[in-house]
């Protein structure tokens, strides 16, 4: 069914996603957060800047992180103190990198790395996980989609032209417009399927768009029970950690990942869209079997850039950090971003980051008032 939009506490049903814009711009959190504070006495930005590793001293008795080491721009590697805390918000990758390089992990992989051990804590870097989206494509007939106007000079003008005096159309949208939710079997508490539809087709991300009219109805599993992991492949911080997802290794996954499929030709098949005629084209129709759709979700999934989970809240001899965001063990330090997940959200994962954001934002003002 159409509703009105999906934070209302029961999202079942489709509805134009809501979007971080205004006047046609996308509306990032560095305009929203830091711009409006750039010209702050207390706040200093530094670009081209590379974080290596935390230093830490024990001289409390405890260890307590004291600072980075980072380089900016061409210049070596500089130390820069913390009078107060250090605030780690490096993303779901970049977050339990970091901790690893600076000692925090697992003992046995920082030990293999050759770095030495200041908390051993298994957790960090584990928990990986993502919305992995299923793209099907289906051409369609009797109306125009951006597959036609990107691929023709008029209509890159008219999209020019509409953006220029209205700031509105396709070069204020981001890729999917419209979403829907729904449940891939009656036993779901909830929702545990959402669709990104798109009002355009191309074989993978970067390439050109198809020149025929087509639309891409993509379905993720909501709550994934497949697990990965970020791991230092080195002690360099200039190279890149190993990241393994582990789509679709569990058999809950695999079920709900054929089912997605199943439900989007039945969305497909509806009476409502017949008149736009649509043809499979993506897994296609020749595709039937369970085995089949399972290998075709293999072959079309891939991320919708959704990662969490690595530096888990929590108590459990997995989590890295408490409920004030606290790396367990160490004073000072705290991970602020979406790795803190323990679980992903049952939808985007945008909003909820930037409410983590806001929330760490509370916990550290508090602490510094209390002490």
């Amino acid at each position: 069914p159409k509703i009105a939009e999906f934070n209302r506490g029961d999202n079942f049903g489709n509805a134009y996603f809501q979007m971080n814009q205004r006047r046609g711009k996308r509306w990032s959190a560095t305009k929203a957060y830091l711009r409006p504070a750039a010209n702050r006495g207390n706040l200093t930005v530094l670009t081209h800047a590379h974080v290596e590793r935390i230093e830490f001293s024990t001289h409390t008795g405890q260890l307590q992180a004291t600072g980075i080491h980072a380089r900016v721009g061409n210049n070596p590697s500089h130390l820069f103190h913390a009078h107060q805390e250090v605030l780690l918000a490096a993303g779901a990758i970049g977050s339990p990198q970091l901790l690893q390089l600076s000692g925090i992990g697992s003992g046995k992989l920082l030990q293999e790395k050759e770095i030495t051990v200041r908390a051993e804590l298994a957790g960090v870097g584990e928990n990986l996980h993502d919305h992995l989206q299923v793209r099907s494509v289906y051409e369609v007939k009797n109306t125009v989609t951006l597959n036609q106007r990107a691929n023709s000079l008029f209509g890159k003008l008219a999209m020019g032209a509409e953006y220029l005096f209205f700031k509105s159309g396709p070069l204020t949208m981001p890729p999917s417009q419209l979403g829907a939710f729904a449940k891939s079997d009656p036993d779901q508490p909830s929702a545990n399927i959402e669709w990104h539809v798109q009002p355009l087709s191309l074989d993978k991300f970067g390439d050109p768009l198809h020149t025929f009219n087509a639309i891409t109805p993509s379905v993720c599993n909501l709550r994934p029970s497949s697990r990965g992991h970020v791991r230092i492949k080195t002690s360099n911080a200039e190279d890149y950690p190993a990241i393994s997802l582990n789509y679709l290794s569990t058999s809950e996954d695999e079920t709900v990942a054929v089912r997605g499929l199943q439900f989007t030709r039945k969305i497909m098949a509806a009476k409502a869209l017949e008149q736009f005629k649509p043809k499979e084209l993506k897994p296609g129709s020749d595709i039937q079997t369970d085995e089949q759709l399972l290998s075709a979700a293999r072959d079309l999934g891939t991320t919708i850039f959704h990662p969490v989970g690595t530096c888990k809240m929590g108590n459990d001899n997995m989590a890295v950090v408490n409920d004030r965001l606290q790396v367990h063990g160490i004073k000072n330090l705290r991970v602020i971003d979406a790795s803190v997940m323990p679980r992903i959200t049952s939808g985007n994962t945008n909003a909820p980051t930037v409410m983590i954001a806001e929330k760490g934002a509370e916990f550290i003002l508090k602490s510094r008032k209390e002490n």
